[in-house]
C-alpha cells in the first residue's frame, strides 16, 4: 500500500497536468498570440466564411483561376482525407491522369502557351494545397481575361498584387492563393 499511494497520486497529478493544464495553456496562448491561425486561418468576406488560407477549393468556371488537382479521397480538398495519390512516377495510371489533365487544360486554355505548368497537373503531397505559382496563374490569365472581357494586362496586374513573396528571397518561393485571387477578381468585377 505504501508504494500504491504515491503511484496513484502521481497518476492523478500527471493526468491533470498533461490532460488539462497543458492543453488549456497552449490553447489560450495560441488564441492570444495567433488568433487567426489558431482558428483555422479562415477567410471572411462580408461576414461570411469563404474558406481557409490553408486548404484549397475546387474552381472549374472559365472565369476563375484553377488550383492544383487534389488527390484526397472521395471529394477534392477533403481535409479529413488528406493524402497524395501515392502513384510512383513510373506508374502508367499517373501518366494517364497527367495526360488527361494536360489535354483538359489545353482545351480550356487554347490561347495559353503549350507548356502547362507542372503544378496544374500534379497533386500536392497533402492534396490540399491552396497555392499555385505566379507562373501557373499567368498561364491561366488569357482564359480568365477572355471570360470577363478584361484586358490581359489588368488580369496580370491582379495576379501581381496577389502574389505572396517569401520573407527572404532564398527561403521559399512566390505563391498565389487561388481563393484570395478569385475573391479579388470577383470584387474587381463588382
Amino acid at each position: 500500500m505504501s508504494q500504491l499511494r504515491p503511484a496513484i497520486v502521481l497518476l492523478i497529478l500527471l493526468t491533470l497536468l498533461t490532460g488539462a493544464v497543458y492543453p488549456l495553456l497552449t490553447t489560450g496562448l495560441a488564441q492570444w498570440w495567433f488568433p487567426s491561425q489558431a482558428n483555422g486561418s479562415l477567410i471572411e468576406q462580408d461576414g461570411a466564411e469563404r474558406g481557409s488560407d490553408l486548404i484549397g477549393q475546387v474552381f472549374t468556371q472559365p472565369g476563375h483561376f484553377w488550383g492544383r488537382p487534389s488527390a484526397t479521397g472521395d471529394a477534392p480538398y477533403n481535409a479529413l482525407a488528406s493524402s497524395g495519390s501515392n502513384l510512383a512516377a513510373s506508374n502508367p495510371a499517373l501518366d494517364k491522369a497527367v495526360a488527361e489533365r494536360v489535354a483538359a487544360l489545353r482545351t480550356a486554355n487554347p490561347q495559353a502557351p503549350t507548356a502547362v505548368p507542372v503544378e496544374l497537373v500534379t497533386a500536392s503531397a497533402s492534396g490540399l494545397d491552396p497555392d499555385i505559382s505566379p507562373e501557373a496563374a499567368l498561364w491561366q490569365a488569357p482564359r480568365v481575361a477572355a471570360a470577363h472581357n478584361m484586358a490581359l494586362k489588368d488580369v496580370e496586374a491582379l495576379i501581381a498584387r496577389n502574389t505572396e513573396r517569401p520573407l527572404l528571397p532564398f527561403i521559399g518561393e512566390e505563391t498565389v492563393n487561388v481563393l484570395r485571387l478569385n475573391m479579388a477578381l470577383d470584387a474587381l468585377q463588382g
